[in-house]
């Protein structure tokens, strides 16, 4: 069997969720198939700047095909974002915001159709992007959707429900996912499967490797992802800023993860930028907390991979997902204002024995649902059942 995973960008350099998951799924599925990933030569998702030279190179035993983006993100779009729900406007306006908001590769797309014949199945990752967006219909029959959709006015915009009516299948990544998916696209016809997917775990941990690495004492809760307002952490500066004026703990909040906003000059706010997996590890088993501010979230790796070293999970109530993923595991808290932030955190702080019992359950949870054997598995179900096995 032979496989082509679509993505916006693919590589070791790239810090994004589903870009991600889309590179680990397309390595442990060679247990399966002859893997190939179809790609764009983009690092960032802010300018689509080409940084991988274009051609086939190999990753892993991954073969990956790069194209050259066409051009830069548009400077203004933000602006043009916001302009396109203020006004009324057409869904050829909607279908050129998909294009000019990127990454949009001519070579990419006159490649996927030349390609049909080559692949048995064709797994696009991001409803939201270009490639999959223009993409898709054009392998319709052979092809199979990770959305990884979020709670964000985008998917709501008429031009994506066809979308999510023309694959095969559609993977998703959690329960709420699937649900929220239905109920704005009414595509409950669609063959629809909860994957998840699974988390790559260094072998060995290290928590007071990390704190002497950087010279940290004091206790710490910890923000791991991109550091900009899309994942809402300028709230988290507010609330955490505010936590520390009123209780003037001996706490640090440490922050991992490119930096895309000014950041408040706090002597108890340390940001490390882009630091390797096995640091991020080593950091999820000494934090006492991990946090997770964000508001739209699919699945949130972050918190698989903090209840993995046994670390409890602060999140934001707000993101439906967060909350899901906090009550079914029990193994976190979740707020919606700074007060019960404040409180939720006191309650974790003060309670050693609480947060090694939620991590302890949040553990298990992990391991029962997103373990690598479970998520392959039911990939190949869904390969057999589309190739009438």
């Amino acid at each position: 069997m032979k496989i082509a995973i679509v993505v916006q960008r693919y590589g070791e350099e790239v810090n994004g969720g589903a870009e991600l998951s889309a590179r680990w799924l397309a390595e442990h599925l060679l247990k399966l198939a002859d893997v190939h990933v179809l790609t764009t030569c983009a690092i960032d998702y802010h300018t689509w700047a080409n940084a991988y030279p274009p051609g086939e190179s190999d990753l892993n035993g991954v073969c990956i095909h790069r194209f050259p983006v066409d051009s830069l993100r548009i400077a203004d779009m933000k602006q043009r974002t916001a302009a396109l729900f203020l006004r009324d406007h057409t869904l050829f306006d909607e279908f050129q915001w998909v294009k000019d908001q990127g990454p949009y590769s001519t070579d990419l797309l006159d490649f996927i159709p030349k390609a049909y014949d080559q692949f048995d199945f064709f797994i696009f990752f991001t409803y939201l992007y270009a490639p999959t967006f223009f993409g898709l219909p054009l392998v319709s029959d052979k092809a199979i959707l990770v959305p990884t959709a979020h709670e964000e006015p985008y998917i709501e915009l008429p031009a994506f429900r066809s979308l999510f009516h023309l694959p095969q299948t559609i993977a998703y990544l959690t329960e709420p996912e699937r649900l929220h998916v239905n109920h704005i696209t009414g595509n409950q016809g669609v063959p629809g499967v909860v994957t998840g997917m699974g988390i790559n775990v260094p072998d060995e941990l290290d928590g007071d490797r990390f704190r002497k690495k950087i010279g940290l004492d004091d206790d710490f809760i910890l923000y791991v992802g991109r550091v900009d307002h899309s994942k809402n952490v300028p709230q988290l500066l507010e609330f955490f800023s505010y936590f520390q004026a009123e209780q003037n703990r001996k706490l640090k909040l440490v922050l991992m993860g490119k930096v895309n906003i000014p950041l408040p000059d706090h002597p108890d706010i340390l940001s490390l930028g882009f630091v390797s997996e096995q640091d991020k590890f080593d950091a999820l088993q000494a934090a006492s907390v991990l946090v997770v501010p964000s508001l739209y979230e699919s699945l949130s790796m972050i918190s698989l991979e903090a209840w993995l070293t046994e670390t409890p999970v602060l999140a934001n109530g707000r993101c439906s997902v967060l909350k899901y993923q906090c009550r079914r595991s029990n193994g976190g808290l979740y707020y919606h204002t700074y007060d019960e932030f404040s409180q939720a955190l006191i309650m974790l702080l003060d309670d050693p024995s609480m947060r090694l019992q939620m991590g302890m359950q949040g553990r298990e949870f992990v391991t029962k649902r997103y373990d690598w054997d479970i998520v392959v598995a039911k990939f190949q179900t869904i390969f057999e059942v589309l190739s009438g096995k």
